[in-house]
């Protein structure tokens, strides 16, 4: 059943009375105003699509709804009731559910007793018996909406995709009439993407009622009801698919164009012509792993025997799901993780014992996949964030002394370059958006004198404007002869960027193309482990079974 027939069934759904009702919500930080007098409905048995950039306010006005924050102002209506909800437990009760980008599961807990924990909260003396009898519940529910996973099994051993049908598992087991999902198939391969979707259409045609934050502009054409998007804090439009495009979205959310490849608007490879010529196409390796392989933090095999090179002026990807040695690989090339075996040269030169200090000086530079953890000291200003790597260094300072006059000017000079938004400069880095933290990591990598540049999931979590300005800075990188290594979850971002692409599938590198070979489907197959041997071999077999009877 296509997206629009299962739409149009869910249509007669509009003339009831929202479920939710939100009028008049403010929010303030201290002296930002990220929600000025916001109106959101949510009708059941519809899916809603929230979209905006980063900053614009989205995620604070679910966060409300689900009690994680207290409005300033406004008021919420439920069933047509008005109510306070002053804590998730308020939420829970009223029917709300919300599965967070980053997921809030204990690793060493099975699925079951993760679902457990809200009800050892509210004083629920657990027993064997009951343990049993959730677990059987919980099965019947993955049975009923198609959510498969095992309740028995242990976080850790989930993929990305299973750890998120288990936070979706558990919100259905409390009854969520309302599931909010922030940026649901951001970390999802298209196959399991595609099986997310429909499974979503079937909750909300039993009454459930889906809020869908993404920036995926083109899911939110294909798969909602209606859209609302925020900017500035502010509602400026609630529209249907049908009356709007990819593009039109886009233009909503950031004010202005956007450029057709960062808003889903997605060329084919032989658009953009065969791989273009590297600026050293028979130069040696700026950029190379020989046999690497290293442990994962709990002693596995994280990354097998990988090759790759990557030359002056190309961008080469790795292309696969979280969770199979990015971020190992990630570590392996900074030099915070220790390879069990192969070696990592950096203009040739060997670099395999190297310190990351030592790594920078030779012209590595990393944008790391977690701005927060790896990229900004969030108690910092974002002046200090923006020498991070230099402090010690003149002129910003001396093992003896600080110079803040130089560390302020660089800052200022920075800040308009990169077009970062903040009320000064000594403005703590971790009040900035997500756009605005990620153009500080730029600015502070890039306007080092880079050889190689590693960017791990730079655009993840981007709204479409931050991603056109990352993809624009990636692009510029390899234009100067910077040998740049993506590595990626995200293929459109591959399909934008890439001159070459290698898959990594549980720290092994399956498949390699050029870009003039890329195809979505061959892509998404293998970054789930399934080979192209494999589907021929699969397909010689179906056609030998066939011939025989």
């Amino acid at each position: 059943m296509s997206a629009q027939h299962l739409r149009r069934a869910a249509e007669p759904r509009a003339a009831e009375p929202p479920l939710v009702a939100m009028e008049g919500i403010v929010k303030r930080f201290d002296r930002v105003t990220a929600l000025a007098g916001v109106d959101f409905d949510l009708r059941p048995g519809e899916i809603h699509g929230l979209l905006g950039e980063n900053g614009a306010g989205k995620t604070t006005l679910m966060n409300i709804l689900y009690g994680l924050l207290q409005p300033d102002a406004g008021t919420i209506s439920f069933a047509g009731r008005p109510v306070e909800i002053r804590d998730p437990n308020d939420a829970i009760a009223l029917g709300v559910g919300m599965v967070h980008q980053h997921f809030m599961l204990v690793p060493t807990l099975t699925v079951v007793e993760n679902v457990l924990l809200s009800e050892r909260r509210a004083g629920v003396v657990l027993t064997r018996r009951h343990v049993a009898a959730v677990a059987e519940e919980l099965k019947a529910c993955a049975e009923r909406y198609g959510v498969d996973v095992d309740p028995s099994a242990p976080v850790w051993r989930l993929s990305v995709g299973e750890q998120q049908r288990a936070e979706i598992l558990r919100a259905l087991y409390q009854k969520a009439r309302v599931l909010i999902l922030d940026e649901p198939t951001a970390t999802l391969t298209p196959f399991e993407a595609e099986q997310l979707l429909p499974r979503l259409r079937a909750m909300a045609a039993e009454g459930t009622a889906v809020v869908f934050i993404t920036h995926h502009l083109d899911e939110v054409i294909t798969h909602t009801d209606r859209i609302t998007v925020l900017r500035g804090g502010r509602v400026v439009a609630t529209l249907e698919p049908r009356e709007t495009t990819t593009r039109e979205l886009a233009r909503l959310m950031v004010g202005r164009e956007v450029a057709g490849f960062a808003v889903g608007l997605r060329e084919a490879p032989a658009a953009r012509g065969e791989a273009r010529p590297a600026a050293g196409e028979a130069a040696a390796p700026a950029l190379e792993l020989v046999g690497v392989e290293a442990r994962g933090p709990m002693g596995n095999r994280a990354l097998q025997g990988v090759d790759l090179s990557v030359r002056p002026g190309e961008i080469v990807a790795v292309a696969g799901v979280e969770g199979n040695g990015q971020a190992e690989l990630e570590e392996v090339l900074l030099g915070l993780r220790p390879v069990s075996a192969g070696r990592v040269l950096l203009g040739g030169l060997d670099v395999t014992g190297a310190s990351p200090a030592e790594r920078l000086q030779l012209g590595l530079g990393v944008i790391p996949s977690d701005r927060y953890r790896r990229g900004l000291v969030r108690a910092l200003s974002v002046a200090d964030n923006l020498v991070l790597d230099r402090i010690g260094e003149r002129p910003y300072g001396t093992a003896l002394r600080i110079n803040g006059q130089s560390i302020l000017e660089t800052a200022r000079r920075l800040i308009q370059r990169f077009s970062i938004q903040v009320s000064r400069p000594e403005q703590q880095a971790g009040q900035l958006s997500g756009g605005n933290a990620q153009r500080v990591v730029l600015a502070r990598t890039l306007s080092r004198d880079l050889r190689v540049l590693v960017a791990a999931q730079p655009s993840r979590g981007l709204d479409v404007g931050a991603m056109e300005f990352v993809w624009g800075q990636l692009a510029a990188q390899r234009e100067v002869g910077v040998a740049v290594l993506l590595i990626s979850a995200d293929l459109d971002e591959v399909f934008a960027l890439a001159d070459r692409c290698h898959v990594l599938y549980r720290g092994v590198l399956v498949a390699a193309w050029e870009r003039s070979e890329f195809d979505r489907e061959r892509f998404g197959l293998a970054m789930g482990g399934v080979l192209e041997e494999h589907v021929e071999s699969e397909a010689a077999a179906a056609s030998g079974r066939s011939l025989r009877a």
